[in-house]
């Protein structure tokens, strides 16, 4: 058993990703995982575990109108992870981390949080980043998920107006909007959500729901810089499973 624990610990560990929140996003993710691990071929990549079920309830409606609880079907998507060999896990949805600490707590392994990754990353590779738009569902807004973990770092997050935050909701839920497969409306309204909050002082735009990258680009915020949470989290969970330290330490 020792020579099997020792030969283990001398392979990348194994991360596992809490998905289906949605499956795009869950797609993305492993994506930019593949593209940020430095591998030369098949066996130098990363083992990942995916479990991606559609059916766990909408997490804005739950924070905000008291929808059913995603909690129990995340704890069982987080629990398949484990007993397929993670010993880590991520997940591909902004919104999901208002349930962090609960799903958490049901784990004995870490789960990564994706807020606080950003705002290493912003410490990091963008200390003169002060304010930032934030671009996200109305789950995530209101529940101050990156308003909470930006503080620490004194960085000022500048949010939509109303009119602006409903845009932003149909772009990723309407009937055109990314998450019905959609992205010409989607990529329309996120562009002008974030030309409004840079015009309001915001020096970067976060696309904070994890479906907004799959349908706005750097190109499209301007002169600012378009920080994408799921690259951020993909590179973190990459140091991780390589055992490399953090950019700078």
């Amino acid at each position: 058993m020792s020579g099997g624990r020792k030969a283990k610990a001398d392979k990348d560990q194994t991360i596992g990703i809490l998905g289906g929140m949605g499956p795009g996003a869950t797609a993305d993710l492993f994506q930019k995982i593949i593209e940020e691990t430095p591998a030369k071929s098949d066996q130098q990549h990363i083992p990942v575990v995916i479990v991606s079920d559609p059916r766990i309830p909408d997490r804005t409606e739950a924070i905000l109108r008291g929808g059913p609880d995603p909690v129990p079907l995340m704890l069982k998507s987080a629990s398949t992870c484990v007993r397929a060999g993670a010993d880590f896990l991520i997940m591909p949805c902004n919104t999901a981390h208002y349930f962090h600490q609960e799903i958490q707590n049901g784990l004995s392994i870490p789960l990564l949080h994706m807020m606080e990754e950003v705002a290493d990353h912003l410490r990091r590779a963008y200390p003169e980043i002060r304010r930032l738009g934030l671009l996200a569902t109305t789950g995530t807004v209101q529940s101050g998920l990156y308003q909470d973990a930006f503080s620490a770092a004194n960085l000022a997050v500048e949010l939509p107006e109303a009119h602006d935050q409903e845009a932003v909701m149909e772009g990723i839920y309407g009937a055109e909007g990314v998450k019905s497969g959609g992205y010409e409306m989607p990529n329309r309204v996120f562009r002008q959500v974030s030309e409004s909050l840079i015009e309001r002082g915001a020096e970067a735009i976060i696309a904070g729901c994890t479906e907004i990258p799959l349908a706005l680009h750097p190109e499209d915020v301007g002169g600012a810089v378009l920080i994408d949470p799921t690259r951020i989290l993909a590179q973190a969970a990459v140091r991780k499973a390589r055992g490399d330290r953090p950019e700078g330490a």
